[in-house]
């Protein structure tokens, strides 16, 4: 019996909000630590190593090549001086592909999954819901989830 695939959680130094912008991300992306092991996947990048046969047990010097062939690209990952690890980012251009449309997607759907309960969401982005009221407020969102472009209807 095969066991199901886990997604190992990134280290601490990462909030919540930042874990939603990866999964976020249409493009497939793998985080190593700095010993070359998987340290998370999202869902575009667990589902780029099945499709290629890959083990997510393997360390990074037994994916590179395969990972580099799919068109992969690798980043490092620092915060300050501080190296984390590296991350392959992995190509798949459906849905937002800026940063600003990522992070709306992620609140967006982190408020969906709540029902656009606001202090719940805010909690599990890591966030304050003053800084929630302003995101929503610069992406043209309502607590009702309508853009400032359907407040005519």
């Amino acid at each position: 019996m095969t066991q199901p695939m886990t997604t190992p959680s990134l280290p601490s130094v990462f909030s919540p909000l930042a874990k939603a912008l990866l999964d976020s991300f249409n493009e497939g992306v793998v985080v190593f630590d700095t010993e070359g092991r998987i340290l998370y996947l999202n869902g575009s990048g667990r589902d780029s190593l099945t499709e290629a046969g890959l083990d997510p047990t393997s360390d990074k010097e037994d994916l590179l090549p395969e990972l580099a062939g799919m068109g992969g690209r690798l980043a490092p990952i620092r915060v300050g001086q501080l190296e984390l690890g590296e991350a392959m980012f992995l190509p798949r251009r459906e849905g937002p592909t800026t940063l600003a449309e990522r992070e709306k997607d992620a609140i967006v759907r982190s408020l969906e999954g709540h029902n656009w309960r606001l202090a719940e969401t805010a909690k599990t982005l890591g966030i304050s819901r003053t800084t929630l009221w302003r995101r929503l407020r610069a992406y043209g969102l309502h607590r009702d989830g309508r853009t400032k472009w359907d407040q005519s209807s």
